[in-house]
């Protein structure tokens, strides 16, 4: 039962309000605003007022932290687990969650993470986390994170255990096959990109586990079709190509690595489509995490 929630990009609240709200009625106010600005931090506190709060979810910005660009250990936004912190310090749920780029854990030599794990033990909170692969969930895509759990009710705190290997992973052909020959669908994300003759040339040319360009390790690559994809991310309009057709994903076919289901609608141009599900966590290591905590609170 979501209670509130705190979103910057309005193209990912519309979303967000469209697939939760308007379909599946949740009671629940969004505000799209800056969580920084003491106003709405306010905001949240009055719209959770006497309600008893069993989980804080958050992901704080892992575009400061990521291991694919610039390792700025100053940007504005690696601050926001801190705010975050005075979020759960107010409010006081029993378990908070937090998830994180797999570079979190080398940035300063460990400092980084030592710090976040020290700041949320002063307020009461012993952490844990460990580094998930999505694939081991479920997801047809390998995407490993990096996953806080801490309760203050000295309870163990619990992370998932693996449920596939690589004998079961689900393959990204599996995800993807069903949308092979089907036609465009703007009502469901799924536009093909225009591509020249030239362009389609390069693309069907590219082999399978390799790039368009020399120097990107995951932008315009060819994942293999009998394994899960390499992970999606936001890369600034590169994107990925299809294994078999000369043309890159939809994001359709995109958001089927992350594991969203094909009913889940995705708001805001094409280019906000793309930021939102590469910056996601899919939705079956989301699951897979909910469930462990719900292990937590029920003992």
């Amino acid at each position: 039962n979501p209670l509130a929630s705190v979103e910057i990009m309005p193209q990912a609240v519309e979303t967000y309000e469209y697939n939760f709200i308007e379909k599946k009625g949740f009671d629940e106010k969004v505000e799209t605003r800056d969580i920084r600005e003491s106003v709405v931090k306010q905001k949240l506190y009055d719209s959770v007022k006497d309600k008893k709060i069993d989980v804080i979810v958050g992901g704080f910005p892992c575009q400061g932290f990521s291991m694919a660009g610039y390792r700025v250990v100053d940007d504005p936004r690696n601050s926001l687990y801190k705010e975050m912190k005075e979020i759960v310090e107010h409010l006081q749920p029993e378990v908070v969650v937090m998830e994180n780029v797999e570079g979190l854990r080398s940035m300063l030599n460990g400092k980084v993470e030592e710090m976040i794990i020290e700041d949320y033990k002063k307020i009461g909170y012993e952490i844990n986390l460990t580094v998930l692969n999505s694939a081991n969930y479920g997801v047809p895509q390998f995407r490993k994170r990096v996953i806080f759990i801490g309760n203050r009710v000295g309870k163990t705190n619990y992370h998932p255990k693996p449920i596939f290997d690589e004998s079961t992973y689900v393959t990204l052909g599996q995800a993807i096959a069903p949308y092979m020959n089907m036609p465009e669908d703007p009502e469901i994300n799924h536009i093909f990109s225009k591509h020249t003759p030239e362009m389609k040339a390069r693309l069907a040319a590219i082999p399978e586990g390799k790039s368009l360009y020399k120097n990107y390790s995951d932008a315009w690559k060819k994942s293999p079709w009998d394994k899960p994809s390499c992970t999606i991310k936001e890369n600034h309009g590169g994107t990925n190509v299809h294994p078999k057709l000369p043309r890159c994903l939809t994001a359709r076919e995109i958001a089927a690595l992350q594991s969203f289901p094909s009913d889940f609608i995705f708001k805001g141009s094409k280019k906000w489509q793309l930021v939102q599900i590469g910056n996601a966590v899919p939705p079956l290591l989301g699951k897979a995490i909910g469930l462990a905590v719900k292990h937590m609170l029920d003992e």
